[in-house]
């Protein structure tokens, strides 16, 4: 199928599209699956959580790799040897019988797999689709990741519930059937580059710059003192690489990274909006589930219930924003969607209680949800407005790497943000309702061990239960206001885009 035959079809869009579906779906089922999981391998929380780290680091670090890859293999060839390794990847982790199968599986050929498949999403779809329909087809891939968000949560519920989480892994492994069934209705594209302008040097070095990056992100709640020397130390190989880089392409070779592409304005404000975005979007899908099952007590499907609220205003403003461009440019509406994603926030911000029900949580949520389906819907075209045909696998590359940063720093910095809130309202509760024991350091870990423990808060004495509603009420507030923030930064980015119209096709 040749490129220009595609443009005319949709199917191209549909079959990469699934592939981002599987991606987000493998995440997100497993945040409600965890326990399950435990249970069935005979291990510990902070197992999985490891393993589901690692996915992330092993993605992130060869990214880049893949993306220069694109250039040298044909872009639909390597997608779809990273559809086949998913396969293989998820088969392995259904039918685990430990933890390293599950690690084999999931986190390491699953994440190498992400990493050949996510550039790839992107570049196809840009590669295939010009002017409108790009916007379109975009849009629509937002789309599609906003009814994973939305499906995720429920689905990984039910089928832990009711069947196995090894049925969820089983569910990826027929998309991917799919895929390679419709492998012939993508495109193909030429090489570009010889294997032999491979940077192997370069992809080593941004690997371990990324890893220790995202490793001293990941583990900031544990050793801040570690963390923050891992993440300088990621700072400065990255530093060295973009260096390198440089002296790279002043020699005549092929870079890894055009590292001049940087230079276009409108592809660095939309892949820095991109990493901000997945920062919320991450942070958000950590924060409310906690407070669903911690606080009110839900189970994994009704803890997918009560988050049907952000994840429809998600879905629903990402699928409206497309049909707005001819009309609003992308700058107006990802301000706007800025706005309303703040007001979501304030509005969230003083909903969090012990006696909150779901009900009282959906004004906000909706709103939240509304103002990032926006951003997902439009900042990748932003990204990619005058990027040339020749460097669009580059800028895909770019935008890919700040989504998977974004999405690793979103739990860990709303995770610190939130205990900072803890211990900061400890404190406020302990003066407001037990001024006596102010400087009672027993009662204070007395108070913190009953927050610990919130299934048991309601039946505890009401100067615990009191105290510990202040400190809920301190954390959360303390998290809506950071994603305010958060949300701030990216309306002031947004001002800076450089629109153009886009012709409609």
């Amino acid at each position: 199928m040749n490129e220009r035959a595609s443009e005319n079809s949709w199917i191209p869009l549909i079959v990469v599209a699934c592939a981002s579906f599987i991606i987000v779906l493998d995440t997100l089922f497993m945040n409600v699956s965890i326990s399950k999981i435990v249970v069935d391998l005979n291990t510990d929380v902070s197992t999985i959580q490891m393993i589901v780290s690692f996915y992330t680091l092993i993605t992130a670090a060869f990214i880049l790799l893949s993306t220069k890859l694109q250039d040298m293999v044909d872009k639909k060839k390597l997608f779809l040897i990273g559809a086949a390794l998913f396969g293989i990847g998820t088969f392995t982790a259904a039918i685990s019988s430990s933890t390293t199968m599950l690690f084999v599986g999931w986190a390491a050929i699953e994440g190498v797999a992400g990493a050949l498949m996510l550039p790839a999403i992107v570049s196809i779809i840009s590669g295939t689709y010009s002017g409108k329909k790009r916007t379109v087809a975009l849009a629509t891939l937002g789309m599609v990741t906003a009814t994973a968000d939305v499906l995720a949560p429920l689905l990984g519920g039910i089928i832990t519930t009711y069947l196995s989480w090894r049925y969820a892994f089983a569910f990826e492994l027929i998309i991917i059937f799919f895929i390679l069934g419709m492998r012939n209705r993508i495109p193909d594209f030429k090489p570009t580059e010889s294997k032999n302008d491979l940077d192997i040097i370069g992809a080593i070095i941004s690997g371990i710059g990324l890893v220790l990056l995202i490793l001293g992100i990941l583990t900031l709640n544990k050793d801040v003192t570690a963390s923050i020397s891992e993440i300088i130390l990621g700072l400065i190989v990255l530093a060295i690489f973009i260096w390198y880089e440089l002296k790279r392409k002043r020699n005549g070779k092929v870079p890894l990274l055009d590292v001049d592409l940087f230079k276009d304005k409108n592809l660095r404000l939309g892949a820095s909006i991109k990493l901000l975005y997945n920062i919320i979007i991450s942070g958000t899908f950590f924060v409310l589930p906690l407070f669903f099952q911690s606080v009110l007590q839900l189970n994994p499907f009704y803890t997918g219930v009560a988050s049907i609220p952000f994840c429809m205003g998600l879905l629903i403003f990402s699928v409206t924003a497309p049909k707005l461009i001819g009309k609003v440019n992308h700058k107006t509406l990802l301000a706007i969607g800025c706005i309303i994603s703040i007001v979501g926030c304030l509005i969230l911000s003083y909903q969090f209680k012990l006696n909150t029900t779901m009900l009282d949580l959906i004004p906000g949520q909706f709103l939240l949800g509304a103002g990032l389906g926006f951003m997902m819907a439009l900042t990748v075209d932003v990204a990619l407005f005058d990027i040339p045909d020749e460097s669009q696998n580059n800028a895909s590359g770019i935008v890919t790497t700040g989504d998977t940063l974004g999405s690793s720093m979103g739990t860990a910095i709303i995770g610190i943000i939130l205990i900072l809130g803890v211990m900061g309202g400890i404190s406020t509760a302990v003066d407001t309702y037990a001024p006596a024991y102010s400087g009672d350091e027993q009662f204070h870990q007395e108070v913190y061990d009953y927050f610990q423990k919130l299934d048991t808060i309601n039946g505890q004495d009401s100067i615990i239960v009191n105290t510990a509603d202040i400190i809920i009420q301190n954390a959360m507030a303390t998290v809506m206001y950071a994603l305010a923030i958060i949300t701030g930064v990216i309306l002031i980015l947004t001002l800076r885009i450089k629109d153009k119209n886009i012709k409609k096709q």
